[in-house]
């Protein structure tokens, strides 16, 4: 049986793409950062597709992630939204963090997903260091 985290995300989707499910000890940042995805998922009344949720240390390390990412405590999600650009979803991240509806953290532009995190304070990148070499 599937049990959902929120109305649109399931535990499932954020399981690390080799295989491991979320552990136990890391849930509760899990759930926060679900909360905090489907505040996203609402505002833009668009599915959202999860790219990459947690990740065990085995697989960021396999595809370059940061050594001390977010991904390794199910902290951060890298998605996309339909209909919606990456740069345009960026933006409206940054904007309902503005507005103090969604936890601060960090936020980066990929050319196909933005990633959030929900580390508490702000953090910006891109791929490429500026916005103007994305696009």
């Amino acid at each position: 049986m599937i049990i959902p985290l929120s109305k649109n995300f399931k535990k499932s989707e954020f399981n690390s793409r080799d295989g491991v499910e979320v552990p136990s000890e890391y849930m509760h940042n899990l759930r926060e950062l679900v909360l905090n995805l489907q505040i996203i998922r609402d505002h833009i009344d668009k599915p959202v597709e999860i790219v990459s949720g947690f990740r065990t240390k085995r697989h960021n390390r396999k595809i370059g992630g940061a050594r001390k990412s977010q991904h390794l405590t199910a902290c951060a999600a890298d998605f996309r939204a339909e209909g919606l650009s990456v740069l345009e979803l960026y933006e409206i991240i940054i904007d309902l963090m503005k507005e103090g509806q969604i936890k601060a953290g960090g936020v980066g532009l990929y050319p196909t997903f933005v990633h959030y995190d929900i580390r508490g304070w702000n953090a910006r990148w891109t791929a490429k260091g500026k916005k103007d070499d994305l696009f």
